[in-house]
């Protein structure tokens, strides 16, 4: 859903190497299920159901069609530079506009003008996108087309959840949209000094010094953060309801919703470390969460089992 390798809504320039789903795999977007002409990828984005990978320009997708979100359009097919999973659309970015394809409900697959030049960073959810504009604008369109004056100039990141959207502006978060869940209040802890934000479905997470914040919807423990992501990190994904962060020494940990075994392992006592069960070994070049399900970007001559 959220799909980024870059912490804000955008997956960016990595080494080039092998998507290795995990968790759900309900519509064959998972294990076993990865095109072989993905095999050298440097970006990843998980989406709700299809996932894309970014590979020499180019962007491949898997898993279900149903809207024709697998359907890659040609002009999609060389000079992109950044990629977005959502529920049943994808988005592409190219000399700096947005393509955008795949389910249309709400119109977020119709990219308005304004986001056809001058785009910097990209981010999608379940029904809308954001993009982010060379000068520090942020643009909104699907189901939430809305924004708010804060985030007119001076953003850095985007990421779009469920309902809300979250933004990066002087280090510090700026949210707006659905707050059901609290998850557009923001903790003083984010405020300030924050390199990467990440929005879930009805929760939100930030990077700061190393260590994530979170807040929000937490009926699946996705908005408390474990030892594990309180330091060392340097990259993290919220998908729809877990969370992923990535650490400096190439592993992954994964906490929250566990439905479909998209962040532990708990056939064994005490459970242990699901990238293991999952089959993604490190080193992790970029991670990105979906729904219940994930795609990890690794050395493809890691063991498969780890």
């Amino acid at each position: 859903m959220i799909a980024t390798v870059s912490l804000s809504g955008t997956a960016h320039a990595a080494p080039t190497g092998e998507a290795r789903p995990w968790g759900s795999n309900d519509y064959a977007q998972g294990q076993g299920n990865v095109p072989a002409a993905a095999l050298g990828a440097s970006a990843v984005s998980a989406g709700a159901i299809t996932h894309v990978a970014l590979k020499d320009g180019g962007v491949i997708a898997w898993g279900n069609n149903s809207y024709g979100q697998a359907t890659v359009p040609a002009a999609a097919t060389s000079g992109v530079t950044a990629i977005a999973a959502g529920w049943a659309h994808e988005l592409a970015l190219k000399n700096g506009g947005v393509i955008a394809w795949g389910n249309g409900f709400y119109g977020q697959n119709v990219v308005p003008a304004a986001a056809t030049s001058g785009v910097t960073a990209i981010s999608t959810s379940a029904y809308f996108n954001l993009a982010l504009k060379t000068n520090g604008s942020v643009l909104s369109w699907g189901s939430r087309t809305a924004v708010p004056t804060t985030v007119s100039s001076g953003v850095t990141a985007i990421s779009a959840g469920g309902d809300h959207g979250l933004a990066i502006k002087n280090g510090g978060v700026v949210a707006w949209g659905s707050n059901g869940k609290g998850q557009i209040t923001v903790p003083a802890a984010a405020t300030s000094g924050v390199s990467a934000i990440s929005a879930g479905f009805r929760h939100s997470i930030a990077l700061k010094n190393g260590g994530v914040i979170a807040w929000g919807d937490n009926s699946s423990g996705q908005a408390t953060v474990p030892p594990e992501a309180q330091s060392d990190v340097v990259a993290i994904d919220a998908g729809f309801n877990h969370n992923v962060a990535l650490k400096s020494d190439g592993s992954v940990f994964a906490w929250g919703s566990n439905v479909k075994q998209e962040s532990r392992d708990t056939s064994t006592e005490p459970p242990t470390d699901f990238w293991k069960f999952s089959g993604v070994c490190v080193p992790v070049y970029a991670v990105s969460a979906g729904d219940s399900t994930g795609v990890a970007l690794v050395d493809p001559n890691a063991p498969y089992f780890c």
